[in-house]
This record gives C-alpha cells, structure tokens and sequence, in this order.
C-alpha cells in the first residue's frame, strides 16, 4: 500500500481564488483592500518562512499585508503595545500573531488582547468560546485547514474515530472541537498519555499537531487511515557550501508512515498552503463585516 497524498495545494488555490474575487468586490465598495496585519516576534527558520508566504499569498490575491517584526528580546509590554497599535490602524481588518512566541513573552496575555472583531486567526478566548459552543466566528486557520482537506477529500467523518495528538488551544484543542461538531467521536493524546501508539492506532482519522519531528511512525497508524501532518519542523542539514542549510520535515515519518496510511498530508504542500488560504478567507470575512457595519451606521440621504 502506498498512500494516496491530499493535495494541499490544489484546495488553496481554489480557495485563494475565492479570497481574491471576495477582495476585488471590496476594493469596489470601498475604495481600499482588505488589511491583514501580521505580528512576527521569531527568528525560527520555519515560523518566518510562513510569515513570509504568507505576505506573498496575501499580496497575490489584493489584500494588503501591514507586518511589524520585533527582536526575539521583546518583552511582554513591548509586544502589548506593538500589537495594540497594529489593530488600531484602520486599514488593518484582520490581525495575526505568529505563534510560537519566545518563552519571554507571555503569550496567553498577548492573545487575550487581540480585538475579537480582528482576529483572523480565531486565537482570542471569545472567538475559542464560540467555537466550542458552535457559535459563527472567526476559527483557527490551521484546525479550518485540518477540515477543509479532509472535507475536500470526502472523508467520512460522521462516527468516524478521530484521534489528536497534540492539545494545543491554537491547534489540537480547536481541531478536535471541530471534529466533533462534525459527529467524529474525537480522543486527544498528549505528553501525558499512555501508549499513545496504541491509542492514535485506533483512528480513522488521526491528526497530529505535536510539534515534534517525525514523532509518529507506521506502528502508531492504522492501516488505511486517513493522517494529516499539521507539523512544520526546520531540521538543521548544513552543507559545505551551505551551513544553514535544512529541511522542512513534519511530526509524521512520511515514508514509513506512506506504506500503511490509506491517504497522507505531505510537508511541505499539505495542511500549510491550505492554513494560508483559510487565513486570507477570514481577513476577507472580517472585511465585509467591517464594510457592512461601516455602510450599516451610515446617514441615509
């Protein structure tokens, strides 16, 4: 067996066709794009090569892309502020904050100041809260992307077994909530769990989102199982002619795990172009809300 791979890239681009029409109509309503604002305080190789993929999706499809890049030092007043004044500005509809934070920063307090009305990455607790209680509102787009390719490949999720690993609240918490709402009966594994191989063997589903390089292998997948890699890891390979050399590789060991799964997210070119694409989608929503509130408090004449 050899597993068929979900094209993440295919999806994004249809929904970055979606973004881009939905942001042309904006710009003729209102004489300006749609703004995402992008807070970027990493010097992680990975982090920073999908903030600036990001930058070019958002240009490419007419949104505006306002980015301000902190030292890694920051603290957590500095990113406060930097992030207050991000949100501020009027031409940004939709921020982000890219996530990992350094450890210096306490990122549950940067998170909680994010403008609930602003937040293209369902990261603040009231967008977590509305969610959870299956409310309309900006989701996360990594655990959106998790769906949407799963969705687009017409797996079965209804009563499906899904198994998480990773409980993060930006990834492995939302997925499996988003799971759940689609009738999956949902287990998450985490640091804790006990011969968690043998649980994530019991999935149809299985989504990990660990953070750990090529954590999962063939003997923690069952045969024919549907697996979505969300990990981005940078592993160091340096070169002669290139000392910074490295590779992308996910929490998957892709070529072992291939020989059992029945379908596959490859990295890269899987869950990360299609988080992309969801990101853009949600700046564009945020926009039309802003455009319809905006036109809504209007006089009429």
């Amino acid at each position: 067996m050899s597993a068929v791979l979900l094209d993440g890239r295919g999806l994004a681009g249809t929904l970055r066709a979606s973004a881009r029409a939905r942001a042309s109509a904006l710009f003729a309503l209102r004489g300006r794009p749609p703004g995402i604002g992008v807070l970027l305080v990493s010097d992680d190789p990975a982090v920073v090569a999908y903030a600036r993929g990001k930058a070019k999706a958002a240009a490419a499809v007419g949104i505006a892309h306002i980015a301000v890049r902190l030292p890694v030092d920051s603290d957590t007043s500095t990113v406060l502020a930097a992030l207050v004044a991000l949100q501020a500005d009027p031409k940004v509809d939709g921020v982000i904050v890219e996530l990992p934070l350094p450890p210096n920063v306490d990122a549950t307090r940067v998170l909680a100041v994010i403008d609930p009305a602003k937040d293209a990455d369902g990261a603040h607790p009231v967008s977590l809260g509305r969610l959870a209680f299956g409310l309309p509102g900006p989701r996360p787009a990594t655990p959106a992307a998790v769906v949407a390719l799963l969705e687009a490949a017409g797996t079965q999720l209804a009563g499906a077994q899904a198994v998480v690993v990773g409980r993060s609240r930006t990834v492995g918490l939302p997925a499996a909530l988003m799971l759940l709402a689609r009738d999956a009966t949902v287990s998450i594994c985490h640091s804790r769990t006990r011969d968690m191989a043998a649980l994530a063997r019991t999935a149809d589903v299985l989504v990990v989102a660990a953070g750990v390089p090529e954590l999962i292998g063939p003997e923690a997948v069952k045969p024919g199982a549907t697996v979505v890699d969300v990990g981005t890891n940078w592993l160091p390979e340096p070169r002669a002619d290139d000392p910074s050399a490295g590779r992308l590789v996910g929490d998957v060991a892709f070529d072992a795990v291939r020989a059992v799964a029945g379908r596959l997210t490859p990295v890269p070119g899987g869950v990360g172009p299609v988080t992309t694409a969801t990101l853009l989608l949600s700046v564009v929503a945020l926009a039309e809300a802003n455009a319809a509130s905006s036109n809504a408090g209007a006089p009429h004449r």
